[in-house]
């Protein structure tokens, strides 16, 4: 067997026991990476080891643990009762607030923005008797359209698999996701009745409504750094791991037990997830599968079909597994069709990020079992069968409309 069908089965067995054994893609993929180049290509461990993405672990890791110091030293509660007060204590903007919410917590870097603003948010829609599902879809329809901000974990991974290989624009990969999942949630409001929601929120009740809370010193300081961070590397083009390890390092001086807690919230997951599936790429670049894989695209004649198909694999896939490292797999695979010139590299990448990511509402994905894992345990059942049907809408549509709005456009 070749090494290049080799490589394909040993990723496809990954996905597959992945999923099935909700095993860390990271972890399989460094296994997989040491199997195939050693048993199939004549690589030793060390060439393994050299193909470790250590650029990509240290930004990664940088990001997470400087928003670690935000999600545990209540700066995330004070970001939540400015944010609360932007409904002018109308229950029906609430929606769009917590949409809002996890946007701005992804965008500054939080991967699972989901996991913090569901505690808060589907109490809220039970207290004040929103569609529960609406709501958490808001809120995950709200991480998605931030996701990719250029210091997100999101957009640094995409960033750095582009590299200088493919022509890239943080800006435009931020903004057109964005506008897609804001249309998506306009359109899941207006179906769902959340304009119909009467009443005003509760000041005092019970912490879910808006607070009157005042920010300490070192809440205002950490809630700067994330800003200086988003300032200093989209505006003036600074290094975005040095700059949030120089910040990151500021507020351990500031309040050293908070760095004990902040280095805790490191996403560690994450970070072996993305570099393990990287690593196992660069496999699948030496073994030659990335070229072969991209003939057979280029061999269905048709280029703006072939990518409607890789959009849907993408998003079918990433319904069941995880979408960055579904991203990470998918770009790396496009890459040598996309130098052909034959569409546009960048609306290619956009609308790609937009069919692997718009499924995340899928129960199956971590942001919808989050949403799920938030839901009074006696109404469950019936909120994972309406989750079900919303997921299986998006997931026939979504890589669709991300791929006739973003890319057929252009052609």
């Amino acid at each position: 067997m070749s090494p290049e069908v080799t490589s394909i089965i040993v990723l496809l067995v990954v996905f597959v026991v992945g999923t099935v054994r909700s095993v860390n893609l990271g972890i399989l993929g460094f296994a997989a990476a040491y199997a195939v180049a050693q048993l199939s290509l004549g690589l030793t461990a060390d060439d393994v080891v050299a193909l470790f993405p250590g650029d990509l672990f240290l930004v990664l890791v940088a990001l997470t643990l400087l928003f670690g110091f935000a999600q545990h030293n209540g700066s995330i509660e004070v970001l939540v009762t400015w944010i609360m007060r932007a409904c002018c204590g109308r229950v029906a903007l609430a929606p769009w607030v917590f949409f809002l919410l996890a946007a701005v917590l992804i965008a500054l870097g939080a991967l699972f923005a989901v996991a913090i603003v569901a505690p808060l948010a589907l109490p809220f829609a039970r207290r004040y008797k929103l569609d529960q599902l609406m709501m958490g879809m808001m809120v995950v329809h709200g991480a998605l359209a931030g996701a990719f901000s250029p210091i997100s974990v999101y957009g640094v991974t995409i960033a750095g698999f582009l590299g200088d290989d493919v022509p890239f624009e943080p800006l435009t990969l931020f903004l057109v996701p964005l506008v897609f999942d804001v249309g998506v949630a306009g359109v899941l409001y207006a179906v769902r009745g959340g304009w119909r929601a009467a009443g005003r929120i509760d000041e005092d009740a019970d912490g879910e409504g808006a607070t009157s809370a005042r920010a300490t010193p070192y809440q205002l300081v950490t809630l700067g750094a994330l800003l200086v961070l988003a300032v200093g590397t989209t505006a003036f083009g600074l290094d975005i791991t040095s700059l949030a390890l120089v910040l990151a390092t500021l507020l351990a001086l500031a309040k050293p037990d908070a760095a004990k807690q902040a280095l805790g919230s490191v996403s560690w997951s994450v970070v072996v997830l993305v570099t393990g599936m990287v690593t196992y790429i660069e496999v699948l670049q030496l073994a030659g599968t990335v070229e072969f894989v991209s003939d057979g695209i280029t061999a269905l004649g048709v280029p703006l079909l072939a990518a409607l198909l890789l959009y849907y694999l993408a998003g079918v896939t990433s319904a069941m597994a995880s979408s960055v490292g579904i991203i990470s797999v998918a770009i790396a695979l496009a890459v040598p069709f996309l130098q052909a010139g034959d569409l546009d590299p960048v609306l290619f990448v956009v609308g790609l990020a937009i069919a692997s990511t718009i499924v995340d509402v899928s129960p199956f994905s971590t942001n919808g079992a989050l949403v799920l894992a938030n839901v009074p345990e006696e109404e469950r059942d019936a909120y994972y069968r309406r989750l079900l049907g919303y997921a299986g809408i998006v997931v026939a549509v979504g890589p669709g409309l991300a791929w006739a709005t973003v890319l057929a456009p252009g052609w």
